[in-house]
C-alpha cells in the first residue's frame, strides 16, 4: 500500500528522527527526517556509501551529536519526505516478544480464553485475572521471548494474511531500539542501552497461540506470530531524548477508522527499563535489536472481530507517529 507519511496528524516527537527510505526504484538508504518532513540522506552525510540504521546505532553516542547537527541544516538541504517510500527503519538481528504486560489487556484474554468446561461468571474469572496480574507485578517475572527479524514489515507496506490463519489480530506496542551491547544490566540502567523508541504491530493468529496436538507443550509463538510481514514496524526511530516519559505514552489503534486499542503505557505491569533489563538477563542485546513491549487492551478477541482481507490498521503511539497498513488475504498458489 502506498501512502504519504504526511497523512499523518504529526511526524514526532523533537526535531529529528531515524529512518531508512528508498527513491522510486532506488536502493534503501538511511536517512535523517526531521520534524517538518525533510530528509537527509546520512550515506552522504556521513561519507560512507555502506552505512545503513543499524551501523549508525552501533555507534550511536558518537553518532547523536552530528545527527543533531545536520537537523539543525536540513532545512536548506533536505529534499522532501514525500519523495521516499518509507521502510521499517531499522533491520534487527533480534526482536525481543513481550506478553501479558497490560493490565487490562491480559484481564481481557484470560476472560477471552474460557477453558474448556469452565462455567464460572465472567466476574469470578475477571478477579482470577486481576490476582494473577498482582502475583506477577509482586514476583517481578516480566515474559520475554523470542520473534524473528523476517516477519517485520514497512510501516505503510500491506500486510499478507495467510491462508492458515483463521483469527488473525492485532496488537500495537511501544518498542525500544538498542543502541549499545547490552547483557546483564540493572533496571537503573537500563536506559542508558536504549537509542529510541517505534511503533510495532506484533500480529498475532489466535487460532495458534496454543498447540492442539500436545496442549501440555504450551504456546507457539513461531506458529502464530512469525509469519512474513506480521511486524509491520516504524515509521522512524525517535531518539530517547525526545520522549520525556514513557511511562505515560497513548496507543492507539484504529481498524478501518474506528479506534479498538486507546490506553496509556500506565496500564504496564513492566516498564520499559524493567523489560529491557529483564531481557538482557538472559541474552546479549545488541544495537539495533527490538524490544517490544507488550499490547494494550482492545486487541481483535476482545471485540469479537478479526482481521480480514481490506482491513486497514492505523497505530499511532504518542511522539512516535502513525504506520498505517492494510490487510491482503493470501492467494492461492
Amino acid at each position: 500500500m502506498s501512502v504519504k507519511p504526511e497523512a499523518a496528524s504529526a511526524l514526532f516527537a523533537g526535531p529529528f528522527a531515524l529512518a531508512t527510505l528508498s527513491a522510486p526504484d532506488g536502493p534503501a538508504f538511511p536517512a535523517l527526517v526531521t520534524a517538518d518532513s525533510r530528509v537527509l540522506d546520512l550515506q552522504v552525510a556521513f561519507g560512507d556509501a555502506r552505512l545503513t540504521t543499524r551501523r549508525l546505532l552501533e555507534d550511536w553516542d558518537s553518532a547523536v551529536p552530528r545527527l543533531t547537527a545536520l537537523a539543525a541544516g536540513a532545512g536548506r538541504e533536505g529534499r522532501p519526505l514525500s519523495d521516499f517510500r518509507v521502510h521499517a527503519p531499522v533491520a534487527p538481528r533480534q526482536v525481543f516478544q513481550s506478553g501479558a504486560n497490560y493490565r487490562q489487556h491480559v484481564i481481557d484474554l484470560h476472560v477471552a480464553h474460557r477453558a474448556p468446561g469452565d462455567d464460572r461468571p465472567e466476574e469470578e474469572r475477571r478477579a482470577e485475572a486481576a490476582d494473577i496480574m498482582d502475583r506477577r507485578a509482586a514476583e517481578d517475572l516480566p515474559y520475554v521471548f523470542i520473534g524473528l527479524p523476517s516477519a517485520i514489515t514497512g510501516p505503510y507496506d500491506d500486510v499478507v494474511l495467510p491462508a492458515w490463519a483463521e483469527k488473525p489480530d492485532w496488537e500495537l506496542e511501544l518498542a525500544a531500539v538498542i543502541g549499545r551491547p547490552a547483557h546483564r544490566v540493572s533496571v537503573e540502567d537500563a536506559h542508558q542501552y536504549i537509542a529510541g523508541y517505534t511503533i510495532a504491530n506484533d500480529l498475532t493468529d489466535r487460532a495458534t497461540v496454543f498447540r492442539r496436538d500436545m496442549p501440555q507443550i504450551g504456546t507457539d509463538w513461531l506458529r502464530s506470530k512469525n509469519a512474513p510481514g506480521f511486524t509491520p514496524l516504524g515509521p522512524w526511530i525517535v531518539p530517547a531524548e525526545s520522549i520525556a516519559d514513557t511511562g505515560d505514552l497513548r496507543l492507539t489503534l484504529r481498524l478501518n477508522g474506528e479506534t479498538m486499542q486507546d490506553e496509556s503505557t500506565k496500564d504496564m505491569i513492566f516498564s520499559v527499563a524493567r523489560m529491557v533489563s529483564y531481557a538482557s538477563q538472559s541474552a546479549r542485546l545488541l544495537p539495533g535489536d527490538v524490544v517490544l513491549t507488550g499490547s494494550p487492551a482492545g486487541n481483535g478477541m476482545h471485540w469479537g472481530r478479526l482481521l480480514r482481507d481490506g482491513d486497514v490498521m492505523e497505530g499511532e503511539v504518542t511522539g512516535l507517529g502513525v504506520q498505517r497498513t492494510r490487510c491482503v488475504a493470501e492467494t492461492a498458489s
